[in-house]
C-alpha cells in the first residue's frame, strides 16, 4: 500500500494532537503528513516545526505546504492530501467539510460539527453526499469509541437498568484561556483568534465544549433526539474586554418524546463545584460515567459493575480512521454528531432566548450566524461597545431561530 498522505486543517492544540495521533495510528505506520493550514500563519510554522522535530521521517512540509490566511483550507485541499483532519474553530467546519467531500477525501471532522441550524443542514446534505461517494468519514465523538462507554451504554439498551426515567449530564469548568487584543489586529483577526468567545465560531460552550456530554446523552436514548427543551442562562461572572459574546453557565431541560427528560448543566466560571459527567437514571438502577475517570453501573440486588478509565479516547479515533482506510471498511458517521451538535444548539437556543424551542422550529431555523463576507478586513457581525464589552443575548428579548 502507498503512504497515506495526511492534511491538517487548525493546527491549534487540538489540531496538533490529532495530527499525532494519525501518525501513531495502529493500523499502519506508512503514513505521512503533506500539508497543513490555519488561518494564522505563526500556527502552521509552530506546528511544521513540532512535527518534524518529532516525526522527521512521517513528515513532509515545504514552505508552500503550509497554507494560513482565511482560505487556508481550499489551499489544501487542492493538494495531493487523501486524508484531511477538520480541527479548525468549529464555525468553519460545515464549510470546509462540504469542501473536502466535494474533493473526494478521507475525513476526520472534530465535534462539534457546526454551530447553528445552516450549519447543520449543510454538514447532512455534505454527509449525504460522502455516502453516495463511498468516502470514509469519522467524527470527533471519541467518547463512542471507549469500551467504557460502550458496553454500559450497551447494557442500558438491553434494559440491564429497566426503563429510563431521566438523565443528568454536566461540564461545569473553570474559565479557559484569553488573547487579549492587539492594535495590528482587525475586527475579523480579533474574534478568529479568539474563537471561542464568539457564537459564529465557537456556538457558545454549550455547543463546543457541552457536545460530549449532550452526545452521550442522545446515545443513552438509543439516538433519539429531544422534541423540545426549556433553559436559562447567562453571563453573570465571566465579563470583560477579552471574553466576546458567550455564556458563562447554561441549564436546559431537553424532553423526548417518551416523556424521559434530560437535565443539562454546563459553566465555566472560576472556584466552583467542577464536574465532567453523564448519568442515566432507570426504574431497576443508575450509571454514573466520568468523562476522564471510571463508570460504574448500579442495579437494584447486585454488585455495582465498575469500568476502569484506561484508554486513550483520541488515539482511539486515529486507529478507527486509519483501520477503515487500511482495510476498506465503511465508516461514515458525520450524520450523528449533526443531530448531537444540533441538539446543543437547540440548548442555547431556549438559553438566549427564554423561551420553549422545539426541534422543529430549531432544524428548521434561518438565523446563520457565518459572516456575509470572509475577509480579514471584513465585518464579522459582533462588535464591542464604547467600553470594549460584546453584548450577549437577553433571555426574553433575543429571538433565537
Amino acid at each position: 500500500m502507498a503512504t497515506i498522505k495526511i492534511g491538517l486543517v487548525g493546527c491549534g492544540g487540538r489540531g496538533r494532537g490529532a495530527v499525532v495521533n494519525a501518525l501513531k495510528n495502529t493500523a499502519t505506520s506508512d503514513v505521512k503528513v503533506v500539508a497543513i493550514a490555519d488561518a494564522f500563519s505563526h500556527q502552521t510554522e509552530a506546528t511544521a516545526a513540532l512535527l518534524q522535530k518529532n516525526f522527521p521521517d512521517k513528515v513532509d512540509l515545504p514552505p508552500e505546504k503550509q497554507f494560513s490566511g482565511l482560505n487556508c483550507c481550499e489551499q489544501l485541499l487542492k493538494t495531493d492530501v487523501e486524508v484531511v483532519l477538520l480541527c479548525e474553530p468549529p464555525g468553519f467546519r460545515p464549510r470546509h467539510f462540504k469542501a473536502a467531500v466535494d474533493a473526494g477525501k478521507t475525513i476526520f471532522i472534530e465535534k462539534p460539527v457546526a454551530v447553528d441550524a445552516p450549519g447543520v443542514r449543510i454538514v447532512l446534505e455534505a454527509h449525504a453526499k460522502a455516502k453516495e461517494k463511498k468516502l470514509i468519514v469519522l467524527n470527533g465523538h471519541e467518547m463512542r469509541l471507549e469500551r467504557k462507554f460502550r458496553e454500559p451504554i450497551q447494557m442500558i439498551h438491553d434494559g440491564a437498568i429497566g426503563d429510563l426515567s431521566f438523565i443528568r449530564i454536566f461540564f461545569t469548568t473553570g474559565g479557559l484561556w484569553t488573547r487579549p487584543r492587539k492594535e495590528s489586529q482587525t475586527e475579523m483577526q480579533y474574534q478568529v483568534n479568539n474563537w471561542y468567545y464568539f457564537v459564529w465560531l465557537s456556538g457558545d460552550h454549550i455547543v463546543e465544549q457541552h457536545v460530549h456530554d449532550i452526545d452521550l446523552m442522545n446515545w443513552f436514548m438509543k439516538d433519539k433526539h429531544p422534541i423540545e427543551a426549556n433553559g436559562m442562562g447567562g453571563r453573570g461572572v465571566r465579563i470583560g474586554k477579552d471574553y466576546g459574546e458567550i455564556f458563562d453557565h447554561h441549564s436546559v431541560e431537553y424532553i423526548f418524546d417518551n416523556g424521559v427528560r434530560g437535565f443539562s448543566n454546563c459553566r465555566q466560571i472560576n472556584g466552583c463545584w467542577n464536574s465532567y459527567g453523564q448519568h442515566a437514571h432507570g426504574t431497576k438502577g443508575y450509571v454514573d460515567m466520568a468523562g476522564y475517570g471510571n463508570v460504574t453501573m448500579y442495579i437494584k440486588g447486585k454488585d455495582p459493575i465498575v469500568w476502569k478509565h484506561d484508554e486513550d479516547s483520541n488515539q482511539l479515533e486515529m486507529n478507527c480512521l486509519f483501520d477503515a482506510i487500511v482495510n476498506g471498511k465503511e465508516l461514515c458517521n458525520a450524520d450523528v454528531a449533526a443531530q448531537s451538535a444540533m441538539t446543543a444548539i437547540l440548548g442555547r437556543m431556549a438559553t438566549y432566548s427564554g423561551q420553549i424551542v422545539t426541534w422543529e422550529d430549531a432544524v428548521n431555523s434561518t438565523l446563520d450566524t457565518f459572516p456575509k463576507n470572509l475577509a480579514w478586513d471584513a465585518d464579522p457581525g459582533p462588535k464591542p461597545d464604547a467600553f470594549g464589552i460584546y453584548p450577549c443575548a437577553q433571555p426574553g428579548k433575543t429571538k433565537a431561530l
